[in-house]
Formats: structure tokens, C-alpha cells, sequence
């Protein structure tokens, strides 16, 4: 993931494993991410944690949230894994179809936009059905490793997600979030205006299978 603009310029290059555990109707989720962030040429090494479980119910529920640049695979708008009916949905898209999605900088806001096909192709050797998006919606709130500053503007997602046609994992995803804001701290008022692009790559390793 990279942001700049009139505030700073950060680079974080890693890498992350994705465990699966299921016990009875639940299945666990953890990513573990070592990683280096690169502040304006301060390098420092990060881990980052994110625990999240699959309910019976369908739905998905944060255990552990130790991830402060949101940067693993499960603190991102798009599930880890679909459930079947889903996945053929995907495989049967045809034009564009509405969809919302939480903010990818763990605020309350809410992106709305529009899913589309993008092109299938392999990650890695396994078979893939990929889906493009674009949402956009509100930004309020505190600027992530600015402490002190808030932004009130508007985001901008978009970007593709790869899901494997053999277990509907999340195998890889590009994805670029724009934010046009004003940026304001304690001692300023009218505020200065801003524009911060987070680009972000996930892709999986060769096996990326339960593990």
C-alpha cells in the first residue's frame, strides 16, 4: 500500500500467511503480516494480526483487530472466502450491480458503488473468477499515523478481486482508494486540502490452501 500527497508518502512492503482453522460451525480466520513501513526514507518493521470468524449464519465477526495500517488480507471491504451461491452470482455477473461496502480505513462510513466482470485468469495456477468494483462515499474522521488531524471530504475505491473457482478463497486483489479532503489540526481552522492514494496488491502464494 502506498499514500501520498500534501501530507507524506508511506511504502509498506511485507508478507502475510492466511490460516484456517474450523471448529464446529465456525471457521476461524488469521492473518499474521510481518512487514516494513517506509516513512519519507524511516524504515521500521511492523507485525500486524487480524483474527476474524465465518458464523453459521454467514455473516463475519472481528476477534483480534491488531492491524493499525490496515494492511491484512481480512481488514478489507471484500470477504476472504464467499459462500457457494455467492460465488456462482459472480460467475453468472453480466453488466453492473449495485453494492456497498465499509470503508477500508475501518471508519463507519459506508462506499456505495457498482460491481462489474472483469477478466478470469489464473493466480498462481489455480482458476479464478474476477470481479472489478467502484464505490465511493464520505471520509470523516482521524488521518491514519497523524495524530492530531482530522479530513472531511469524499473516497473513491476501486480496483479487481480474484476469487478461486475451487474453494471461493480471495486469491489476490488490486486495489486503489482516493481521498479528497481538507485536512485540519488543532491550530487550524479553514483547513488545507488533500488528495491521499492508498494502493494496495494482495496476491496468494502458490498453495493457498488452509494452513
Amino acid at each position: 500500500m502506498e499514500s501520498s500527497g500534501a501530507v507524506s508518502r508511506v511504502r509498506y512492503d511485507g508478507s502475510e500467511r492466511l490460516s484456517i482453522e474450523r471448529t464446529g460451525k465456525e471457521v476461524r480466520f488469521r492473518a499474521h503480516a510481518l512487514y516494513t513501513r517506509d516513512a519519507l526514507g524511516e524504515q521500521t518493521s511492523e507485525e500486524a494480526l487480524f483474527v476474524q470468524s465465518l458464523l453459521p449464519d454467514g455473516s463475519f465477526e472481528d476477534r483480534v483487530n491488531q492491524d493499525p495500517d490496515f494492511l491484512t488480507i481480512l481488514n478489507q471491504p471484500f470477504a476472504v472466502q464467499l459462500d457457494p451461491s455467492t460465488l456462482r452470482d459472480l460467475r453468472l455477473l453480466h453488466g453492473r450491480v449495485p453494492f456497498a461496502a465499509a470503508s477500508p480505513l475501518g471508519s463507519d462510513a459506508v462506499l456505495h458503488g457498482f460491481l462489474r466482470p472483469g477478466t478470469n485468469g489464473p493466480v498462481n495456477g489455480h482458476p479464478t473468477v474476477a470481479v472489478r468494483f467502484e464505490a465511493q462515499g464520505p471520509m470523516t474522521g482521524a488521518l491514519p499515523g497523524h495524530a492530531g488531524a482530522t479530513m472531511s471530504g469524499t473516497m473513491r475505491m476501486d480496483g479487481t478481486a480474484y476469487y478461486s473457482l475451487n474453494d471461493a478463497l480471495l486469491l489476490a486483489l488490486d486495489a486503489r482508494l482516493t481521498i479528497e479532503a481538507r485536512l485540519r489540526d488543532r491550530l487550524q481552522s479553514a483547513g488545507m486540502p488533500v488528495r491521499i492514494t492508498y494502493r494496495r496488491t494482495i496476491r496468494a502464494a502458490t498453495n493457498p490452501g488452509p494452513g
